[in-house]
């Protein structure tokens, strides 16, 4: 009797160690329940616990399907699946409506994808060590320029000798990839073109959209192959760090939390994560630069100026890890039901718009691995980080650092994402407009 008292709980713990991501199978399989039956009601609620609920059960399950493809497994088959899958379903209306529309309006009535984006980029810039902080943004220009000159040359190139024509591949095709997204690049890159060229922005918006898209795909199935790289040949990686002598600053914080670290110096930094990005949001309204842009730099200044105790540091890097391991896949299925249309993802499958699109990715990719090497990064880290310009934004960027396994890099991505890409367009249209 005493044994079977004893044997039931065990067994029963064992059972809830089983995961679908974080998810505890019995929780997982429950809330799978749960959510059909407000799906056969026809009374889905829209309140917050519903739509947690909702991502997570579903984001987990088409990552943990991406974990157990072969093959694909091995270049970040759980962030591709997670986000492209959602896109595919919902295109195909085989997602119900009723989940569809709540998905939808959650996602971007809440925006909580800065929200990630902001716990992210704070907690891993105040983990690092600043001299390797600044070494490491001074040092990535390099690759960055190169890796850009590179693909907006070959690509260019490719798109031309496949009779698509320079002018259109260029900025058509090559500019619309390194752009920085859609919020930030597609959209502001098509007003411009409309405003230069007397066209409707929605057409043109149209034409770029797709190599944005696909551009960031392509990115996301590098990324895992870095990945895959990385294990194989580890002396080409710093696997998240990008110079030689950082410190395991991540690693370091992970295994010798303080004992003094309570749930106050938690909640405390992610509320200096919000103030952050609020900052950044009055920088954007004040001086037009974009928000995520800005909370980065302010972040900067505060590890530059040591205006952060350890203990808030290490509070930080708590919330980091709990965005990390807990809300990326919930928030790639949103971002794929809610901002990845499935029509314009196809229609960069034009054959000669999809070799062009690879060949400027590729290149730019392939740049940043042996210009960071030349200039003694670690070329896979560094690879990685370059990958990001093709990227969808922050959308982009969450994909293609999950796809590699290397989240912490994510304030080096935004400064190839955002900045590059504010670059880019910038040039582009001061360019159109001096020759109009």
């Amino acid at each position: 009797m005493n044994d079977t008292k004893v044997s039931w709980p065990q067994t029963w713990w064992k059972f809830m160690e089983l995961r679908v991501g974080v998810v505890p199978l019995p929780v997982h399989l429950t809330l799978l329940a749960v959510v059909g039956y407000f799906v056969i009601s026809g009374k889905v609620p829209t309140e917050i616990n519903m739509m947690i609920a909702v991502l997570a059960v579903l984001g987990f399950s088409c990552a943990e399907l991406g974990h157990r493809v072969p093959l694909l497994n091995q270049i970040g088959g759980a962030a591709i699946f997670a986000t492209f899958v959602p896109s595919f379903l919902t295109y195909h209306h085989l997602i119900p409506a009723q989940i569809i529309q709540s998905v939808t309006d959650f996602t971007k009535s809440t925006n909580f994808l800065y929200l990630f984006i902001a716990a992210v980029i704070v907690g891993s810039i105040l983990s690092m060590d600043r001299g390797v902080l600044v070494r490491g943004f001074l040092k990535l220009f390099v690759p960055m320029a190169a890796g850009s000159v590179a693909a907006l040359l070959v690509g260019t190139a490719v798109g031309a000798s496949l009779g698509l024509g320079v002018r259109h591949t260029l900025l058509m095709i090559v500019i619309p990839v390194m752009a920085g997204g859609v919020g930030e690049g597609a959209i502001p890159l098509s007003i411009g073109y409309g405003q230069i060229w007397q066209q409707p922005q929605g057409e043109l918006f149209a034409q770029v959209l797709p190599p944005v898209m696909f551009g960031s795909l392509t990115a996301i199935l590098l990324a895992g192959t870095l990945n895959f790289l990385g294990r194989r040949f580890p002396h080409l990686t710093g696997e998240g760090r990008l110079q030689p002598e950082e410190s395991e600053q991540l690693a370091t914080h992970e295994q010798d939390t303080p004992v003094d670290l309570d749930v106050t110096h938690i909640a405390a930094a992610g509320l200096l994560v919000i103030t952050l990005y609020l900052l950044g949001l009055v920088c954007f309204q004040t001086f037009r630069l974009p928000a995520p842009v800005s909370m980065l730099l302010l972040a900067v200044l505060l590890k530059l100026a040591q205006a952060v105790p350890p203990s808030l540091e290490q509070g930080a890097y708590v919330v980091y890890q709990f965005f990390r391991r807990a809300v990326t896949y919930p928030l790639l299925f949103a971002i794929g039901v809610a901002l990845t249309p499935w029509d314009r993802l196809m229609a960069a499958f034009a054959p000669r718009n999809l070799l062009t699109i690879i060949a400027t990715v590729v290149t730019l990719v392939t740049t940043g691995f042996f210009v960071g090497r030349w200039i003694r990064l670690y070329p896979i880290d560094t690879a990685i980080v370059i990958a990001c310009r093709a990227g969808q934004g922050g959308t982009g960027d969450v994909a293609i650092l999950t796809a590699a396994n290397r989240m912490q890099l994510m304030p080096f991505a935004q400064i190839a994402t955002r900045i590059g890409g504010a670059i880019t367009i910038t040039l582009t249209l001061l360019v159109l407009a001096h020759q109009g």
